[in-house]
């Protein structure tokens, strides 16, 4: 059954998605590192990011960014169970991301109130997802799965899904992936990898940011 409030948070989520282009997916090891690459990120002018539920810093780190900087759009990413969606929401995520859902999960990002975008890497778990109501998903982990390849052949059967396709993707195919048509936005960490946020190179993050910003820029509408 779709929840009632779903088919309005998947539009503000297609609009977010849309909006950011090039999502940068970050992973930090402390609060004054998160700081460190959103100013570097948002010099190079990519305003919105999916901060990884990864390490001890993470939900600290986003509290502190959205008092920071609360123009920042920020999605929770690797949100894996109940509990960390919650914590998510308390934090101040502006919307969730996961890389795929059990059936009770989707049943509880389905209901949530805020904007999901919820991880899926095959034919048949994209039709549960629609199912539940859900018309935005991230594709994941796109290259391994098929990457632009299995968004064409998605576009046919599943024409009423958007995607996000995250894992694998590179400065180097950002722009291909961007103009299929099932493609609101794209994932990807090349822009912050982790050897630069842990050696400080915030200036290898503005640059890499100011190029994403600019292919991103080609198929903004």
């Amino acid at each position: 059954m779709t929840h009632p409030r779903l088919a309005g948070h998947q539009a503000t989520a297609l609009r977010l998605l849309r909006a950011a282009g090039i999502l940068p997916i970050v992973t930090v090891d402390s609060v004054d590192q998160s700081m460190a690459v959103v100013e570097a990120l948002q010099e190079g002018g990519l305003h919105s990011i999916e901060l990884t539920l990864r390490t001890p810093a993470a939900l600290p780190a986003l509290s502190a960014l959205k008092r920071a900087f609360p123009e920042l759009v920020i999605g929770a990413g690797t949100v894996l169970n109940p509990d960390q969606l919650q914590a998510a929401i308390q934090a101040g995520s502006d919307f969730i991301v996961t890389p795929g859902a059990t059936p009770s999960m989707v049943r509880t990002l389905a209901a949530a109130d805020l904007p999901v975008v919820c991880g899926a890497a095959t034919p048949s778990e994209l039709l549960v997802l629609m199912e539940h109501g859900f018309r935005v998903a991230k594709l994941f982990p796109a290259a391994a799965v098929g990457g632009i390849g299995m968004l064409k052949a998605l576009h046919g059967p599943l024409s009423e899904l958007m995607f996000c396709p995250t894992g694998g993707i590179s400065e180097a195919d950002a722009a291909d992936y961007l103009a299929q048509p099932n493609v609101a936005c794209i994932g990807g960490s090349w822009m912050v990898p982790r050897n630069w946020l842990q050696s400080g190179e915030f200036g290898k993050v503005r640059e890499s940011a100011a190029k994403a910003r600019a292919i991103s820029d080609r198929f903004r509408t």
